[in-house]
C-alpha cells in the first residue's frame, strides 16, 4: 500500500512532544522539582497571611464564637494610643535607621579603600553582623545603663563632663549636733560672724567614709594666727557608740580636703578659700566680723549621666544599636559597587580639576546609586519588622515610649489577647512593605533591561 507522501497526499502529522524550557528540561519535571517548595511557600506565607488577612474582620473572643467586627480592627490602628506611638516610632525608624547606616556604610567603604588596614577595619565593622538581635540587645542593655560603674556609655559620658565639671565630693554633707552653721540657699552659714585670732569650728556629718576625697587626711585643730581667721571643717563621726568628742577632732576623724570656704559681709563675698587635707583654713583680715559660707558647689550630687533609655531618648538609644550591627552590611555592599566601579572616570575628573569632596559628591555617590538604593530598600524592609532589639533594650518604664508596630502586635496577641487587632496590625505592616518590594523589583528589572 502507497503511503500518503507517494500519494501525493498530506504528510502525516508528528506525535505531540513535551515542551522544554530554555534548558532543555521538560516542564512536567520542572514542576515537580518545584512542587515542594510551592508547598512550602503555601504553607507558611501565602496561609498565614489569608489567615490573618480573614482573622482581622474577626473580634478577640477566639474560637469558634468568634464575632465578625467588620473593620473596628483597622479602626483601632489609629484610634488606640499604644498603635499611634508605635507607628510614630516606626517612622522615625524608617527615616532615621536606614538613613544613617548607609552614610555610615559609604564613609567607610570609601575610606578603607584609602587605607592599608582597610581589610581589618571591615571585618571589624562587619562583625556585628554575627551576633544576634537577642545578644545585642542584652550587650546595649548594659552599655547604656544608668550606672556609670556598668554602663559604657555614661561612663564615658561622666568621664568627659567631670574633665571639665568636677563633681563635689561632699553631696550629702550636713552640720552635725550643736554645729554653728545653719543652711542658707543649698549651703550652709555659719550663725554668727567670725574674728580674727579665734579659731573656727565646722563640724559636720553625712559622708560616708570610703566616699571620702582621697587625700583627705586626719583632721587638726586649726590654731590661732594674728590677723588671720582660722579654722577646720571636718567630719565630725567615729564608729561606735559613745566614742569620740563632739565638736573637736577626733584620731580617726578625716578633714574636707577641698571645701570652699567663704567670708561674706552685707551680701558680698570678701574673701574665699579651700581647706586643707587636714580639713585646715586661713582667710585674711577681710574676713574679719563676716560670716563663713559654705556655697553649695561643695554639695551639688555628682553628675550620673544621661538617662539614655529615659522616655526621650529610647528611641535614638535602640536606633543607636541597629546601626551598630548594620553598618557593616551596608558597607560590605557598598564596597562591592566601588570594587566594579571604573576607576578611569575617578581619574578623569581628577585630572580635570576636581577635588576629592567634587569626585566623591559628583562621580562617586551617582555611580553608586543603584547600590545604595539596594542598600536603603533592604534596611526600610527590616526596620519596618524590628522588635527584638526594643524589646530587650527599653525597660519596662520607657518600652511604651519605645513602642514599634512589630512589637505592638506581640503585645496585642499575646500579653492582652486580641488576635483581631494583632491580624490588623499583621497585614498593615504587609501593606507598609510591599510598596517598598514593588519599588525595589521594578529598579531590579530595570537595571536587568539595561
Amino acid at each position: 500500500m502507497a503511503s500518503a507522501t507517494a500519494a501525493g497526499g498530506p504528510p502525516a502529522a508528528a506525535a505531540p512532544r513535551s515542551r522544554k524550557s530554555v534548558t532543555g528540561t521538560r516542564r512536567t519535571v520542572a514542576v515537580l522539582f518545584l512542587l515542594p517548595a510551592l508547598v512550602l511557600l503555601g504553607a507558611l506565607v501565602v496561609y498565614p497571611i489569608g489567615y490573618s488577612l480573614v482573622r482581622s474582620f474577626y473580634d478577640s473572643s477566639g474560637g469558634g464564637s468568634a464575632r465578625f467586627a467588620g473593620f473596628d480592627n483597622y479602626r483601632a490602628l489609629f484610634t488606640d494610643d499604644g498603635i499611634r506611638t508605635a507607628l510614630k516610632n516606626n517612622i522615625i525608624w524608617v527615616v532615621f535607621a536606614p538613613t544613617v547606616s548607609t552614610a555610615l556604610g559609604l564613609v567607610f567603604a570609601v575610606l578603607t579603600e584609602r587605607v592599608r588596614w582597610g581589610t581589618a577595619f571591615k571585618l571589624v565593622v562587619f562583625m556585628p553582623m554575627a551576633i544576634s538581635m537577642l545578644a545585642a540587645g542584652i550587650i546595649f542593655r548594659l552599655v547604656y545603663d544608668q550606672d556609670p560603674d556598668k554602663g559604657v556609655a555614661n561612663a564615658v559620658w561622666v568621664g568627659v563632663h567631670d574633665t571639665f565639671a568636677q563633681s563635689s565630693a561632699f553631696p550629702k554633707a550636713h552640720p552635725g549636733r550643736e554645729s554653728p552653721l545653719r543652711p542658707d540657699g543649698g549651703g550652709f552659714v555659719t550663725s554668727a560672724a567670725v574674728h580674727t585670732g579665734t579659731p573656727v569650728t565646722l563640724p559636720m556629718v553625712g559622708v560616708a567614709p570610703d566616699l571620702m576625697p582621697g587625700d583627705a587626711r586626719r583632721a587638726v585643730a586649726a590654731g590661732p594666727a594674728p590677723g588671720k581667721v582660722t579654722g577646720t571643717a571636718w567630719q565630725d563621726f567615729t564608729r561606735g557608740k559613745g566614742v569620740g568628742r563632739l565638736g573637736a577632732p577626733d584620731p580617726s576623724e578625716l578633714g574636707y580636703a577641698g571645701m570652699k570656704i567663704e567670708a561674706v559681709k552685707d551680701g558680698k563675698v570678701v574673701a574665699a578659700t579651700k581647706a586643707a587635707a587636714d580639713g585646715t583654713f586661713t582667710l585674711p583680715a577681710a574676713a574679719d566680723g563676716a560670716l563663713l559660707r559654705l556655697p553649695a558647689d561643695n554639695f551639688k550630687e555628682p553628675y550620673n549621666g544621661v538617662d539614655w533609655l529615659g522616655p526621650a531618648l529610647v528611641t535614638p538609644a535602640v536606633i543607636g544599636s541597629y546601626v551598630w550591627m548594620w553598618a557593616g552590611f551596608a558597607m560590605v555592599l557598598i564596597a562591592a559597587g566601588l570594587a566594579g566601579m571604573p576607576r578611569e572616570l575617578l581619574e578623569a575628573a581628577r585630572v580635570d580639576g576636581a577635588n576629592e569632596w567634587q569626585v566623591f559628591r559628583r562621580v562617586t555617590v551617582p555611580l553608586l546609586a543603584p547600590v545604595l538604593g539596594v542598600v536603603v530598600v533592604t534596611l526600610m524592609i527590616n526596620v519596618l519588622k524590628v522588635f527584638d532589639l526594643v524589646f530587650i533594650i527599653a525597660p519596662g518604664s520607657s518600652q511604651d515610649d519605645a513602642n514599634v508596630l512589630a512589637l505592638e502586635l506581640y503585645r496585642k496577641g499575646f500579653a492582652e489577647d486580641r488576635p483581631g487587632v494583632a491580624s490588623a496590625i499583621a497585614v498593615f505592616l504587609l501593606l507598609l512593605v510591599i510598596p517598598v518590594m514593588w519599588f525595589n523589583i521594578r529598579r531590579l528589572r530595570r537595571e536587568g533591561r539595561r
